[in-house]
């Protein structure tokens, strides 16, 4: 089955923060002095200059500022890339731009700014409303200067506004998750990302784990909070995403969809798809901020395996077609709604019958279904999706 090139989106990623959350496993590092700001939105612009040609005619359907914390920079430099993307490789028509943001009033006295340089979705990093939890999660806001952030932001003038919030947090009971939720929800974000904290390796919370709270607290947790997101008009679209009027995350649904994406900034990846060898290219870019500033200005060149060049490249591979099904339903199935059953054969360039047999006996079990043209969980599939995942290792 002929590849075909699916939409493509953006990740740029800002690698620095204020102070490294101890639950925090991504490529963020502490901003002890002066973030050269100048130096990596030019590295920045030759980065994707260096990609440019993996766009392959495409325009840009979503950018995604994430990090570390994008809302360090200025809005002059966020709107500086935003005008480089633009005219290196183009936008489609009502592109998404979020950027990543935490309450501190440092960020808040740039929103304005933020929203005259393009971004039109803000994604806030308030985590909880509950003063002793934000001290035990290491963020760096409180819960008064959480409620201001999203006030800030509507008179900055989004009207796309996400909350992230976890739960499932050291000593939280489910009265205290309740809590921090409809706090959330009488805020009326447009979206929430409501997520269970979990340990990761190469964390501060991995080598002194806290105390969570048992198995049977942590599902009622999730039981009662999704009532009651449910019951203030959120849908349930993705495993930890909720949406009011359908005003899902286009960027995130791109993943999700075994979409395209272009990465740029320190340890930043991307995936693309190319038709012409019938290839899927994975492909990141060097890790630390050092390195990263170095390349931009050293001759070294790094060479992937399409012979593509690019000073920042960390590494690249293909994904051969033993591993196409499980990387295709590993995004797909997130979906409640799931994926066109098209999307399987045009995204990886397989024939269905790969993975026939196998969908079968899941079907059998009612783990998953076929229905309205769509491959997608069933309730059941999505309370046992790792189990289903393993189907197609």
């Amino acid at each position: 089955m002929p590849l075909q090139l699916p939409p493509l989106a953006l990740y740029i990623h800002v690698p620095w923060c204020i102070r490294k959350c101890p639950y925090c496993d991504f490529n963020s590092h502490q901003a002890n002095n002066d973030i050269p700001e100048a130096d990596y939105i030019a590295a920045l612009r030759q980065d994707l200059a260096c990609d440019q040609s993996l766009a392959q005619g495409r325009k840009i359907t979503s950018i995604f500022f994430g990090g570390g914390t994008p809302s360090l920079l200025s809005a002059q430099a966020i709107g500086q890339i935003l005008v480089d993307a633009e005219q290196l490789i183009g936008f489609e028509p009502h592109i998404e731009i979020t950027l990543e943001a935490n309450p501190g009033t440092f960020e808040q006295e740039k929103f304005s700014g933020f929203r005259a340089a393009g971004v039109n979705r803000l994604s806030i990093g308030i985590q909880s409303f509950n003063d002793q939890q934000l001290h035990l999660l290491g963020r760096v806001h409180g819960r008064d200067e959480a409620l201001r952030a999203v006030n800030v932001a509507r008179k900055a003038g989004f009207d796309n506004i996400n909350l992230d919030l976890m739960h499932g947090l050291p000593g939280q009971s489910v009265g205290d998750a309740q809590a921090d939720l409809q706090q959330a929800i009488e805020l009326e974000p447009e979206h929430l990302s409501w997520y269970q904290l979990t340990i990761e390796q190469n964390t501060a919370f991995y080598s002194a784990p806290p105390v969570l709270p048992e198995e049977e607290i942590l599902a009622d947790i999730q039981d009662a909070g999704q009532l009651l997101l449910a019951a203030a008009g959120y849908e349930h679209y993705e495993i930890s995403a909720y949406a009011r009027a359908k005003q899902f995350s286009r960027h995130n649904l791109n993943y999700w969809e075994f979409g395209d994406y272009l990465g740029i900034g320190a340890g930043a990846h991307g995936k693309v798809t190319l038709p012409e060898q019938q290839n899927i290219l994975r492909l990141w870019k060097t890790r630390l901020p050092k390195h990263y500033l170095d390349a931009a200005t050293s001759a070294r060149i790094s060479t992937n395996l399409q012979g593509h060049q690019n000073p920042f490249g960390g590494g690249s591979d293909l994904l051969g077609e033993e591993s196409l099904p499980l990387e295709f339903m590993m995004n797909a199935l997130r979906l409640h709604r799931g994926v066109p059953e098209q999307y399987f054969a045009q995204r990886t360039g397989l024939d269905f019958s790969a993975i026939a047999s196998c969908w079968d006996e899941l079907a059998r079990k009612k783990l998953v279904e076929l229905a309205d043209g769509a491959l997608r969980p069933t309730p059941l599939g999505r309370r046992f999706l790792n189990r289903v995942l393993q189907a197609f290792m």
